[in-house]
């Protein structure tokens, strides 16, 4: 049987960055299958203005993420993105091109996560923009991706409301409180493991798939 890695996530959570500083090794180590399920926890309602208080918040969390994980926020996402109070918090717009990703090149979903995510957090490229995101994707070569994104016609709004309808299911049936959430699929079926082990026992936690 298939062994699924279901990865529940958000494109802009912190944490979510911070964990692909191992999650490509424990992949490729384990032979498991990814599949991502956005949750949009930080769209629609979830989405909110960057006040100053939130932007404090915001780094002071990013700071832990780089402390344990080793993954860059760099002065200048700190200085443009964050101090940038006219922008929104709103993961929308990434969530959408990364559902355009997977309806056109899925095997490359991961890899422009991780490409958008980069923008952000070390490039300090506003991700909220849909201009930006849309030229980004060409620049991958995703180029009907990039296409699907500037259009934003209802077959791909379909397609990115049912996959975060999926995600929050998903995080209620297995009561999880925040992303990232690692549900694993296999012959046993499915259980949450534990996301504290990506990030303090990665090895530990290849070697459990493993066995």
């Amino acid at each position: 049987m298939r062994k699924i890695l279901n990865y529940l996530f958000d494109p802009l959570c912190g944490w979510c960055y911070g964990v692909g500083a191992v999650l490509p090794e424990i992949i490729a180590s384990t032979g498991l299958e990814l599949k991502l399920i956005p949750t949009g926890l930080f769209s629609a309602h979830g989405a909110r203005k960057m006040d100053a208080a939130f932007a404090q918040y915001a780094w002071t969390n990013d700071q832990r993420i780089a402390h344990l994980t080793g993954q860059v926020f760099s002065e200048q996402y700190r200085s443009q993105v964050l101090a940038d109070h006219q922008a929104l918090f709103d993961s929308g717009p990434a969530t959408l091109a990364l559902t355009a990703i997977c309806m056109t090149q899925p095997a490359r979903e991961y890899e422009a996560m991780a490409a958008i995510q980069h923008a952000r957090y070390v490039d300090a490229h506003d991700i909220t923009d849909w201009t930006f995101l849309a030229r980004r994707l060409a620049e991958m070569d995703l180029v009907k991706a990039s296409a699907l994104l500037s259009e934003r016609a209802l077959p791909l709004l379909a397609a990115n409301t049912a996959r975060v309808t999926l995600g929050q299911e998903l995080m209620k049936r297995f009561q999880a409180r925040g992303v990232p959430t690692f549900i694993l699929d296999d012959a046993s079926g499915s259980r949450v493991l534990p996301a504290q082990a990506f990030f303090s026992s990665p090895q530990g936690l290849i070697r459990e798939l493993t066995a």
